[in-house]
């Protein structure tokens, strides 16, 4: 029956509110909040109005609102899986509306916990790749997050297999990403709040200390972190080699807050890092920063190690931590861990690869040779046991460091000494200057390793030559140290007074520095010096932990 125009009369006990002046200014602020919602509905609707409302759900607020890491690694995915993208759009392959959606939702990117690279499961020698079986079980079961790729596995078990283009002479089966693609994923950094937890190689002090790290980092606070300590010689005193490094970090002129002498593989000192990131850190996330194999993921594992004993998340973080191998570029994008109780992420990001250092220049395979199993022992040049050069000095003589150094001693004192710091695997050999070219060319790939294997025939040799003109001070302490990047370094000592020249021949790319030296070994501690300071300049220093 149609009711037409008339009005419908409810009984009072079927009113949705009593009638009372109170309740009716209820029913007054149901009806606004009735029609609120219709309107809503309505304009959402609309395409007229699309932009007056969202069509996205809040992100949250307070502890639900997503942090600026969240932000950031949603930047990171969405963008890598963007380049994925028009990478298969230029190769001309065809995509679905679905597959074109999936790729620039970075909410669906799934990332290999190991180097941090997109799980995919198309190009089998690509980064991230996974069987597809396992893909489809794991993601059936929204357990992507638990997959390590193929690459990591490989990586895991002692195969060396690159991912960045430009980094050595090496194919390393097919190029995917370069080291300029690698630098541009860290340089948002830049306008982040965070804390930065950068890492340097004692043994590679000079290379691996990357001297445009404002470039990435802005304004953002510094951890220091010297990995490797325990590979430094037998009787080196710590407190000359933290105040080495303060001093030579001063020069630098960064927001450095403090400085840690750690070990990795004893733990040393990780307790002290992991102590000053909690009082630091403030809320923010904390990025580990470095040079490409300098120990981020080693250092990371430790830390985890560390605070597992006492804290459930790290313990439950360590089941899925970040890959270690000797491969520079392990970590091919930011890798998340939830490390702390409370909230609080740590993001392992992929190291930033320099040109300068040696490896760069030498095969996959000569990649474990160039890194010190053990602690340095130096080997001193001319011996006291009947060198040729014992009697002569050194003026005339070359000395090859491997197949990847060369010295020629054009002019020092009859007593100069050089001794070699470096990895135990690279010997040195000393011939005269004039027998130098034949014997690198009989020599190298057999005597002078690496380049080993297959490298020789890639090997483009020792074509830059680097001049040095060495004056002495006394012969209390070593005149000063030539640091090769990416390898290790020489100390010159041994004369009262007097002149030095050589020359330093190395693979092109390769930077050679001259500084202060070192204050290695159980001599290190009667010549090194304290500077007197002012109790400004005390203010001013950042502290030095061991």
């Amino acid at each position: 029956m149609a009711i037409g125009a008339q009005s419908l009369v409810l009984p009072r006990h079927l009113l949705p509110f009593p009638s009372s002046s109170s309740d009716q200014r209820s029913s007054d602020s149901f009806s606004t909040r009735r029609s609120l919602s219709i309107s809503c509905k309505t304009s959402s609707s609309s395409s007229s109005s699309s932009s007056i409302l969202p069509d996205v759900e809040p992100e949250g607020r307070g502890a639900a609102a997503p942090t600026r890491g969240d932000r950031f690694l949603e930047r990171q995915h969405a963008k890598s899986a963007a380049e994925q993208a028009l990478k298969k759009e230029a190769a001309g392959r065809k995509k679905t509306k679905k597959t074109s959606a999936v790729a620039v939702d970075s909410s669906s990117v799934t990332c290999c916990y190991g180097c941090g690279s997109p799980l995919q499961k198309i190009e089998a020698d690509a980064p991230g790749y996974v069987d597809p079986e396992t893909y489809d079980l794991k993601e059936r079961h929204r357990q992507l997050k638990t997959v390590i790729c193929q690459r990591c596995h490989l990586l895991s078990h002692g195969h060396m297999i690159t991912a960045v283009g430009g980094v050595g002479g090496y194919s390393g089966g097919k190029q995917f990403v370069t080291a300029e693609e690698l630098r541009e994923r860290l340089s948002h950094l830049r306008k982040e709040k965070a804390l930065i937890v950068k890492l340097v190689d004692i043994v590679d002090f000079n290379g691996s200390f990357l001297s445009r790290i404002r470039d990435l980092i802005g304004s953002n606070p510094i951890i220091m972190v010297v990995t490797k300590v325990d590979l430094l010689p037998k009787g080196t005193d710590m407190n000359c080699i933290g105040d080495w490094v303060v001093e030579a970090t001063m020069k630098k002129k960064l927001n450095v807050i403090s400085v840690h002498l750690t070990s990795s593989k004893s733990l040393v000192g990780i307790a002290g890092v992991i102590s000053e990131v909690q009082k630091e850190k403030k809320g923010r996330d904390v990025y580990i920063l470095g040079s490409a194999n300098v120990g981020k993921s080693a250092f990371i594992n430790a830390m985890l190690k560390m605070m597992s004993y006492k804290d459930p998340v790290a313990a439950a973080a360590r089941k899925y931590k970040p890959v270690q191998s000797a491969v520079p570029g392990t970590t091919l994008g930011p890798i998340e861990i939830e490390a702390f109780h409370g909230g609080g992420k740590i993001f392992d990001m992929p190291g930033v690869h320099l040109h300068h250092r040696q490896a760069a220049v030498v095969q996959a395979e000569d990649l474990p040779l160039l890194a010190p199993r053990s602690y340095l022992r130096g080997q001193t040049f001319p011996t006291s046991r009947g060198d040729v050069a014992a009697a002569a000095g050194l003026t005339g003589f070359s000395l090859f460091w491997g197949g990847l150094i060369r010295i020629d001693i054009l002019q020092a004192p009859p007593q100069a000494r050089l001794t070699f710091y470096g990895p135990r695997a690279l010997k040195v050999n000393m011939v005269p200057i004039a027998e130098a070219d034949d014997f690198y060319q009989r020599g190298v790939g057999s005597v002078l390793t690496p380049p080993t294997g297959g490298g020789v025939d890639s090997w483009q040799g020792l074509q830059s030559e680097r001049c040095l003109q060495i004056r002495y001070a006394g012969a209390e302490r070593p005149a000063c140290d030539v640091a090769i990047s990416g390898l290790g370094w020489v100390t010159v000592e041994g004369v009262e007074e007097g002149e030095m020249k050589m020359a330093v021949w190395v693979a092109k790319p390769v930077e050679v520095f001259t500084r202060a030296p070192m204050p290695v070994g159980g001599a290190g501690r009667e010549w090194y010096e304290f500077r007197d300071m002012t109790e400004e300049e005390e203010e001013s220093r950042p502290r030095w932990y061991f």
